[in-house]
């Protein structure tokens, strides 16, 4: 099994050279361990995968069902056996293999170790049965050319007759077995196939969900987005009065209309955001970026807000202090942890920003805002960025949204070869933290 020491996992190296792919990682995903014959399979250096998410090396559909089945099921029960899985190497052609997972305590953590086995192993016991069979053949054909000639000789060469009747008593003994083994085989083999069409099958009808998927985000964005921007024009007609003169409470009632259609837009652009990212059919463009810059271009748009709810905001940025990152990305991921910090701090808060060079990690930066809002609760703090989980989900909450933003912002936030973590203290605030490459 692998040892953990204070520095780094270390894969010891009987399992190291093992015949079968075997990889460690966390609950939050980051590979701890892996062996050789695995880094072999994927075509990446050890310094290259430890560290990574263990979706990384998962084709699409694999990754959606280690998040939706194979992980829960590791988490409930503590194991999973023979479960299919598609790796993606760097060369990019997917690789079948079978895992067995067990999910245990190691090091001050809780790790799940998984044995990864090519489904393409049974033809080597097929080789081995044909193997096992030749040789059967010329034994027996080596017999009795023996028997024959011991026959033919004189009185003298009794005893060795005797001894090679025993012989082939052995091997008849020997070949005996090894039918028996065939027959073994042949029902693992039978198996085998009949555990692969059921691979397949599954195979066929996750495609057929993502199809689906795709074509129902197709028809929501056309069908669903249209109206709605037509809605909000025709409001706009209403309310600069071409049609007529508005009263207030019409002026009132269209403001609710407008509200409302603009939340169905933001409800219906997460969906499609998180399905794009999910998809990996988000590219990014990574530059070096001044991160004073950045702040300075989001706040104006969440300044109005701020002022609405009487909150105070403070930013302490570096001079000159940057990052290698797609601008524009970390915009949205950085008003999204503005527009929540003012929706969930009371009236005389105070929001900050502030950037700085990580201490443990000289080549990285890191840009954090904190609130002295409502917080989060503890049971609740390790949830956040899972997609469609609300901190206050009771039906009276204050707050409006998908819970879309957060799982958005950190898949954003490691697209760009960052992350995004959280720390919240209920009824004291909550401090969100975006770490990015230093440039």
């Amino acid at each position: 099994m692998p040892r953990v020491t204070d520095d780094e996992p270390v894969v010891d190296p009987i399992l190291d050279a093992a015949p079968c792919g075997f990889v460690s990682f966390a609950d939050d995903g980051s590979i701890r361990a892996a062996n050789t014959t695995l880094l072999e399979l994927l075509g990446l250096t050890r310094d290259e995968l430890v560290g990574r998410r263990i979706e990384s090396i998962l084709n699409v559909g694999t990754r959606i069902f280690y998040q939706t089945h194979l992980f829960p099921l590791v988490k409930l029960h503590g194991r999973a056996d023979e479960v299919f899985l598609l790796l993606r190497p760097a060369s990019g052609d997917d690789i079948a293999m079978l895992a067995n997972a067990v999910r245990r305590e190691r090091g001050g953590e809780t790790v799940t170790d998984c044995i990864l086995i090519r489904v393409r192993e049974r033809q080597k016991f097929e080789d081995a049965l044909l193997r096992a069979k030749k040789i059967a053949d010329e034994a027996r054909a080596a017999a009795d050319e023996q028997r024959h000639e011991v026959e033919a000789a004189n009185e003298q060469l009794e005893r060795q007759a005797l001894e090679l009747e025993l012989s082939q008593q052995q091997l008849i003994e020997q070949a005996e077995e090894l039918e028996a083994q065939s027959e073994e085989l042949r029902a693992v083999n039978d198996e085998l196939v009949q555990r692969s069409e059921e691979l397949e099958h599954l195979r066929t009808v996750a495609d057929e969900a993502n199809r689906a998927k795709s074509v129902f985000l197709t028809m929501m964005s056309h069908e669903l987005r249209t109206p709605l921007n037509a809605i909000g024009g025709y409001v706009q007609l209403l309310e600069m009065g071409i049609h007529g003169p508005v009263t207030e409470a019409q002026a009132e009632a269209l403001g609710r209309i407008t509200r409302g259609q603009r939340h169905l837009l933001r409800l219906i652009n997460d969906v499609l955001n998180l399905a794009r990212i999910e998809s990996g059919r988000v590219e990014y463009d990574i530059k070096q970026c001044v991160l004073r810059d950045i702040v300075d271009a989001v706040l104006p748009l969440v300044e109005p807000q701020l002022q609405a709810r009487k909150l105070r905001h403070e930013v302490s940025i570096p001079t000159g202090l940057a990052a290698h990152t797609d601008r524009d990305k970390l915009q949205q991921v950085l008003l999204n942890l503005l527009s929540n910090a003012a929706k969930f701090t009371g009236a005389g808060g105070l929001v900050s920003i502030v950037a700085f060079v990580d201490e443990h990690h000289p080549d990285r930066v890191c840009l954090r805002v904190t609130d002295t809002g409502t917080g989060i609760p503890a049971d609740r703090l390790q949830y956040v960025f899972e997609p469609f989980v609300q901190v206050d989900d009771s039906r009276a909450r204050r707050a409006e949204g998908t819970g879309l933003g957060l799982a958005i912002s950190r898949d954003l936030a490691r697209g760009m070869g960052g992350d995004l973590t959280a720390t919240s203290e209920a009824g004291i605030g909550s401090t969100f933290t975006i770490s990015l490459p230093r440039a």
